[in-house]
């Protein structure tokens, strides 16, 4: 009796418990439609079974059964996809695949590049609203050989309602409502309509909320640090415009506005001076042209960001710093069905990135790329095989080629694949800091010539479709990188001729570390069972493990390389009872731990987190549901410092008309 009063041990339990009634699956990847699914992230569309690689795929109807509050939140329900959140409910987040840092994610809307070039903090901004989207693409491993840099970790490829080549002939207008905990307000709505050759979607976000109130802080030097809000304000709009003009030819164009403004405190530092907060307003615009005959077509993408960010580091004493950055981006290119065994995909990309900032400076950088994507199929054996070339005034010429194999026998698919990836420097890693005077320590500092990143990547794995309803997966992979780039604490007399340092201080500098080997492997099982015509049952499992080891010294203290969890499980459960459902979605991760004793902070080396919501649908077209997040109310951080929200209710209504 005396173990089951120990409240550490009943923690534990309940935990396990949780985590083993909702452990299974990962299910939203429409795991059984494996022969259907085209998946567009490839650049040549193949079936799921054709491309050799690990790629989940997320649709509509599966995004309906997930608890979330924001796209990064629905991200991280997805095997593999280690979401480093700050602040939660959207406010900002890393994303990770395969132990890569959060920028060597590539994030695509449409097929067009999302990331900032200001920082990777800002790309899980994704500026659509959940019911626009049409389906969630995720590729792990290198994709550098179609999309160029970025594509370390693997791709994400958020695709809408109105640019996806299926046509949908049903309207959508559907969306939510709930109020929740410290005067939380979340809505959400979205519509799609497509009739007589026009297609119309968009959508608004607002979450907003005080947030939590974090009490005065007791530091390891007898002082303290004032309490504060953990307030965040997002809202998001967007509308799109498709046309078909017949013979093949058609347009699709979307205009979308991201405004957030959150309290980012020890978001990107562990100062005691730290009482950051932040503004971003971001304007996205995107054009597709595109002819589709019987045996070839063409597309030309266009887009434009405008990205503004305001941040205060400390209202006590002048530390603002604006930034406003400008990303064009086009992209042309075609696909050649040269006979039934063979298809050719070639492209070319230019983009123009620029930077107006007080303390990073002004500058601006052309980039452009040439790839070609050949791929054989027969009754069993698919190959792929392709290259690109990418010119950067930044870090000049790189080539970058891919190899995918996947042999298909009965239900069991075989697959192969190798590559090479790269990524340049953003305007942070760069200039972070570089024009301020007197530069407190422990901030960070950018490097100008910083060298690109470079990585080969090969994988092997199989799909076992065990029997109707039921998937096994797994897969093995290594990752060696060199010239990876991270944060690097480093004292003020080792840094040469950057910024205006305070003597003898440590400061996180960007450099190149010389290696770093990455190798790890892929779990994941699914299970799907109907009972009767509105009764439903789903779940599974998906396990990453990652080792990590790096050339360099290791008294050196790296910020991104080793953060990621070396043992990550994602479990979601999804039951359905008549009108009556209950969505319990859970995360467990180990990693190494890290202790900022100056804010007297920790970041825990593990930690279960669960995600329920339980509704109602009352008719067809409006339900009502009660959602909790973080239901075991536990002390946890994704980035030391800051801090995530502990137990969350709101309740609310949803329709679909």
């Amino acid at each position: 009796m005396r173990f089951f009063k120990n409240p550490n041990r009943m923690k534990v339990i309940c935990n396990t418990l949780i985590f083993l009634i909702c452990s299974c699956t990962l299910f939203g990847q429409n795991t059984f439609e494996i022969d259907t699914v085209n998946v567009a992230t490839t650049s040549i569309p193949l079936k799921l079974n054709q491309t050799g690689r690990n790629i989940t795929v997320l649709g509509q109807s599966d995004i309906k059964k997930l608890t979330f509050n924001s796209l990064d939140e629905l991200l991280q329900t997805i095997s593999g996809v280690e979401v480093q959140s700050r602040g939660g409910f959207g406010s900002q987040a890393d994303i990770s695949l395969r132990g890569s840092t959060f920028t060597q994610v590539l994030i695509l809307l449409d097929g067009q590049r999302l990331n900032d070039p200001l920082t990777g903090h800002f790309n899980g901004y994704i500026p659509v609203t959940p019911a626009e989207i049409f389906r969630v693409e995720v590729l792990r491993g290198p994709a550098s050989a179609i999309y160029g840099p970025d594509a370390v970790g693997g791709v994400i490829n958020i695709i809408t309602n109105t640019f996806a080549k299926q046509q949908r002939a049903d309207m959508i207008n559907s969306g939510s409502f709930s109020y929740g905990d410290n005067d939380l307000i979340n809505a959400q709505h979205g519509f799609y309509s497509n009739k007589n050759k026009l297609k119309v979607g968009g959508g608004f976000n607002i979450i907003k909320s005080d947030g939590e109130h974090i009490p005065e802080i007791a530091t390891s030097d007898s002082t303290s640090l004032e309490s504060y809000n953990t307030f965040f304000d997002i809202k998001q709009a967007s509308i799109s415009l498709g046309y078909d003009f017949g013979n093949g030819f058609s347009i699709a164009g979307r205009t979308a506005y991201d405004d957030r403004n959150y309290n980012a405190r020890y978001f990107y530092t562990t100062s005691t001076f730290d009482k950051s907060e932040e503004t971003t307003q971001a304007w996205w615009n995107q054009v597709r042209l595109s002819k589709i005959g019987e045996k070839a077509s063409t597309n030309l993408d266009l887009s434009f960001k405008q990205n503004k960010d305001e941040f205060i580091f400390s209202p006590d004493f002048p530390s603002t710093n604006n930034h406003t950055t400008r990303w064009f981006n086009a992209n042309l290119s075609q696909l050649n069905r040269l006979n039934s065994a063979l298809s050719l995909s070639t492209g070319l990309q230019f983009d123009r990135r620029s930077i107006e900032s007080n303390d990073r400076g002004n500058h601006s950088n052309i980039h452009a790329g040439l790839y070609a994507m050949l791929h054989f199929t027969n009754s069993s054996l698919n190959v792929t095989g392709g290259f690109r070339l990418d010119y950067d005034n930044n870090y000049e010429l790189e080539f970058s080629p891919q190899l995918n194999i996947s042999y298909i026998f009965n239900n069991i698919v075989l697959r192969g694949a190798a590559g090479r990836s790269i990524r340049a420097g953003d305007y942070t890693e760069r200039f972070v800091s570089n024009n301020l005077e007197n530069l407190t320590p422990g901030r960070s500092l950018g490097n100008p010539d910083l060298a690109a990143e470079q990585a080969w990547t090969e994988e092997l794995g199989v799909d076992i479709d065990v029997t109707q309803g039921i998937e096994l997966k797994a897969t093995v992979f290594s990752r060696q990188s060199s010239n990876l780039i991270d944060f690097v604490s480093t004292n003020e007399a080792d840094i040469d001729d950057v910024g205006s340092l305070q003597e003898g201080a440590d400061y996180f500098f960007t450099q190149n570390i010389s290696s770093v080997t990455t190798n790890g492997f892929e779990v994941e099982a699914y299970l799907d069972r109907s009972f009767g015509d509105r009764n439903r049952f789903k779940l599974g499992i998906g396990y990453t493990f990652l080792n990590t080891t790096t050339g360099v010294d290791e008294e050196i203290i790296s910020v991104y390389i080793s953060s990621h969890a070396r043992h990550l499980v994602t479990s979601n459960l999804h039951l359905q009872l008549d009108r009556f459902y209950i969505n319990l979605n859970s995360i467990y991760k180990d990693r190494p731990m890290q202790i900022a004793s100056a804010i007297n902070s920790t970041l825990n080396g593990s930690y279960f987190l669960h995600n329920a919501k339980i509704g109602a649908n009352v008719t067809s077209n409006f339900g009502l549901f009660v959602q909790i997040q973080n239901l075991g109310d536990i002390e946890y951080q994704n980035i030391l410092g800051a801090r995530m929200p502990g137990r969350w209710f709101q309740a609310g209504i949803n329709w679909n008309l």
